[in-house]
């Protein structure tokens, strides 16, 4: 049960989203920025991965979930391949410059400065424009204000992760800016 009371009994982000929907679309713009905008160079699914892996070592379950879901959709895998990615990406038969990205977003997990210039270099030597490198951080950063907001008023989430995966498709093609909770 929240900490607060919600009045409503949507999982995740979505319930204090719509508690305050001023806040919420807000959040959700940025979202739909961030994650779901075609004007990027990174794919949808390596943006998604990103939250996903951000989420995942902040140990929120629902956004782990949700964003995970959300990458499996857009690559093609199963959940076992995407835990192992969450476990160990350096290991994972993935890009190295996504490799590289998700140690940035590793290092901004724990705090803006645990981003180092050596990173920066890898990542650029790898084929990351300054563009990719923004965003990872960025969304990186958003990640940790969404997992904080959801666990810090503790909010439910549903604990079968296939319900993530099912509805991963229609959230892949309405995107973030209008999540129907205003209505």
């Amino acid at each position: 049960m929240a900490y607060i009371d919600l009045q409503n009994d949507l999982p995740g982000i979505r319930g204090p989203m719509a508690y305050r929907p001023d806040t919420g679309r807000a959040l959700n713009v940025l979202a739909e920025l961030l994650l779901h905008d075609d004007a990027n160079t990174l794919s949808r699914g390596e943006r998604e991965l990103i939250g996903a892996y951000v989420s995942s070592e902040n140990d929120c379950f629902f956004c782990q979930n949700v964003h995970g879901a959300l990458a499996q959709h857009y690559f093609g895998w199963d959940m076992p391949f995407l835990d192992s990615i969450k476990k160990d990406y350096l290991s994972a038969p993935i890009p190295d410059k996504l490799k590289s990205l998700l140690s940035i977003a590793g290092s901004v997990r724990k705090g803006g400065k645990y981003v180092t210039s050596e990173q920066i270099a890898h990542a650029k030597r790898l084929g990351a424009t300054d563009r990719e490198i923004h965003d990872t951080v960025l969304i990186a950063a958003a990640f940790c204000m969404f997992n904080r907001y959801v666990d810090g008023l503790n909010t439910w989430a549903p604990q079968d992760r296939q319900v993530y995966v099912d509805r991963a498709s229609m959230r892949a093609k309405d995107g973030y800016a209008d999540m129907n909770l205003y209505k």
